[in-house]
């Protein structure tokens, strides 16, 4: 009865960010099947393939509830070509009655006519990476739009009758608070229904990680990145956001939650085909609330994960082949999924129960109410429910009740 989703994976970009360790190419860096010429064909024969194998796996009739087109970016592509892998994805599963289907983009990859194009297409919703709307924090992270084109990029979406999101990353080198301020106010100005606001965290072998190493930028101090958490959470919630995941923020409109459902599925545990090289899926066995909270086993096997093969040249050459393009797979245990379902869990508005805990976890969760990181009314009636300060030290919450 679990949800059931498809992401499609789109490598391209027209340059690598410094601070990106994404799966993602140039297009000068790729040739031959793996060009973006042909990656929608190549991505419509593992889409063809996906039907097959869980058909022949006697698995039941699943319909998308949503799709998400990510990357890199996908409108790289031409219109034409997302349109045409959302129509296999309609053939190989069919889509649920009200579902929703996503692409992100960068506002200088997409037009008011590409735009209709995918609402046409049956696109309904848009996620633009902004990430902020200072120029010098743009250059920091070497993204190549001009932020004066944001509003233009939202409109766009809206006049095509799309739900529109924006991206935004704080904690940048050298960004003030002014910057990040100016940021969030931007953002809201657009008459946007959701905004994701992520940390920059620099991985290792990027170049950004490079840069920081050489001592050419300097990064934030752990309490700028807390404070400009709180600005975000104190301007979007008195603009009418509403959290519902600890980096992002909705609208209610209409009664409805404008979150990101595709990404409410991870998080809940849901199942999921990832179509493009490097994607993961999840195909569950059992739904996780019967998983025991104090005594898993791997009777309680709680499905399987597995991956693709990362570079984008491999990746069509095995399909071309008429091969599976995986790359590995885990079976995962009971054990493995309970402590996922907390890992994730936690971080939602919509709380965890407690009774997904151990007995042990169970007994600390009064630490936590003490020290206002856990909602106590929330507590008391069975449900484990982050504070703001809580949900600044998420991770740190999550490794106490996991044992």
């Amino acid at each position: 009865d679990r949800g059931f989703g498809v992401y499609v994976h789109v490598p391209f970009c027209s340059v690598r960010c410094g601070y990106c360790d994404f799966n993602t190419y140039t297009a000068t860096e790729l040739g031959g099947g793996a060009s973006q010429v042909n990656y929608a064909d190549t991505a419509i024969k593992e889409i063809a393939l996906a039907r097959k194998v869980m058909g022949e796996a006697g698995l039941p009739e699943r319909t998308a509830n949503t799709v998400f087109f990510g990357g890199g970016t996908p409108t790289m592509l031409k219109a034409a070509d997302l349109a045409r892998m959302m129509g296999a994805i309609k053939e190989a599963w069919g889509l649920a009655e009200g579902a929703e289907v996503t692409t992100e983009a960068n506002p200088d990859s997409v037009s008011p006519e590409y735009l209709q194009t995918l609402a046409d297409a049956g696109f309904t919703r848009v996620s633009f990476g902004m990430q902020s709307a200072v120029p010098q924090v743009l250059a920091t992270l070497e993204r190549t739009h001009d932020p004066r084109r944001i509003p233009d990029v939202v409109q766009w979406a809206r006049d095509a009758g799309l739900d529109v999101s924006l991206d935004l990353i704080y904690g940048t080198p050298g960004e003030s608070m002014d910057d990040w301020r100016l940021s969030l106010e931007t953002a809201i100005a657009t008459g946007v229904d959701h905004v994701s606001a992520y940390a920059l965290v620099v991985e290792p072998g990027t170049k950004m990680a490079t840069q920081v190493r050489r001592g050419l930028l300097t990064l934030p101090s752990e309490d700028d990145q807390a404070a400009k958490y709180e600005l975000a959470d104190e301007l979007l919630s008195a603009a009418g956001f509403e959290w519902y995941e600890v980096s992002n923020w909705a609208q209610r409109v209409d009664g409805d939650l404008k979150a990101c459902r595709h990404n409410l599925a991870y998080w809940r545990g849901d199942d999921w085909w990832g179509v493009g090289p490097g994607a993961h899926s999840y195909l569950g066995s059992a739904p996780l609330s019967v998983v025991p909270a104090d005594e898993p086993s791997d009777e309680h096997s709680a499905g399987l994960r597995w991956w693709n093969v990362k570079h984008p040249i491999r990746y069509a050459a095995m399909l071309e082949r008429g091969e599976s393009p995986a790359a590995g797979r885990e079976r995962l245990t009971a054990a493995e999924a309970q402590l996922e379902r907390v890992m994730l869990g936690v971080r939602l508005a919509e709380g965890l129960p407690l009774s997904v805990l151990s007995s042990s976890a169970r007994t600390r969760v009064a630490g936590h109410m003490a020290n206002g990181l856990v909602e106590p009314k929330a507590a008391l009636a069975g449900l484990l429910k982050l504070t703001r300060r809580g949900r600044l030290l998420a991770d740190s919450v999550v490794r106490d009740l996991t044992d």
